[in-house]
């Protein structure tokens, strides 16, 4: 008789939208089924937390390996990636949803050593970006790369750029340049893009435009790929908005941790 497998422990860091909706999930008959659990909650402000399970409470996120978590998913600021991230990754696989602190060249070796010595993984989520198992498996051949958001102001943080959408009348390239660049000034607006740029051509070579349109009622994402030999993969794609993130984010989310833990369908898409 073989013995049971431990279900996977998802440790979530956030407790706002997305972080809520992934702890209902694993609390639910969804977690059962999917075969995974959750190892721990935190969040910025305790007080979000008053109607999680007790033994699910996590206070001080330096304690995380005391809950013997097999994934993190950070779900609240690019801050916990830089405060915790290289922590996080002596002990279990860990996916940054704030992929923006990732344009931080040193953080993002220093992440990447820590994965490589104690043989765990940075799993970055795909996000809103479509193909992007394409785009990964045939990156030695591009080119050249852009990914553009259309979004409406009002769904843009301009908190750091130090733009005033209210000055925004019709519709106006705020930025086009560097991706790495891109998410100093957007860094709550562009995790996607950051993510685009590390499985393609790089946070410098692959261009981010974004575009502030107060006629839009959606969020709209547009990369172009060029390859070496010629071919041209392009893709769009129109989605509802919730504050800074696409309604899709959190089905997203969950295929991601899904396909990262190996958690696949009976018949599935690899």
């Amino acid at each position: 008789m073989q013995n049971a497998v431990e279900a996977p422990r998802i440790g979530i860091a956030g407790f706002g939208y997305v972080g809520k909706q992934l702890y209902d999930v694993l609390t639910d008959t969804a977690g059962q089924t999917l075969g995974l659990e959750p190892a721990f909650v935190w969040a910025r402000r305790a007080e979000r937390l008053s109607g999680v399970d007790a033994s699910h409470r996590l206070d001080d996120l330096s304690g995380f390996a005391t809950r013997r978590p097999t994934l993190i998913v950070e779900a609240a600021h690019p801050d916990v990636t830089r405060r915790h991230g290289a922590n996080f990754l002596t002990f279990a696989d860990y996916m940054p949803l704030s992929v923006s602190a990732l344009a931080d060249a040193e953080l993002h070796e220093a992440l990447a050593e820590a994965a490589r010595r104690n043989g765990t993984r940075l799993l970055l989520p795909a996000g809103a970006l479509v193909g992007a198992a394409s785009l990964v498996a045939s990156r030695s051949m591009w080119r050249d790369v852009t990914i553009t958001f259309r979004k409406n102001p009002l769904n843009i943080d301009f908190s750091v750029s130090g733009i005033r959408p209210e000055t925004i009348a019709r519709a106006q390239t705020v930025f086009e340049g560097p991706v790495r660049e891109i998410a100093l000034l957007f860094p709550r607006n562009v995790n996607t893009m950051v993510t685009c740029a590390l499985a393609t051509v790089g946070l410098d070579r692959c261009v981010g435009r974004l575009v502030a349109d107060p006629d839009l009622d959606c969020a709209i994402a547009e990369v172009e790929a060029v390859g070496r030999d010629g071919s041209v993969v392009r893709t769009q794609k129109h989605q509802p908005a919730i504050g800074v993130s696409g309604t899709e984010m959190f089905a997203s989310l969950l295929y991601s941790i899904k396909t990262g833990l190996g958690r696949f369908d009976a018949i599935d898409v690899v």
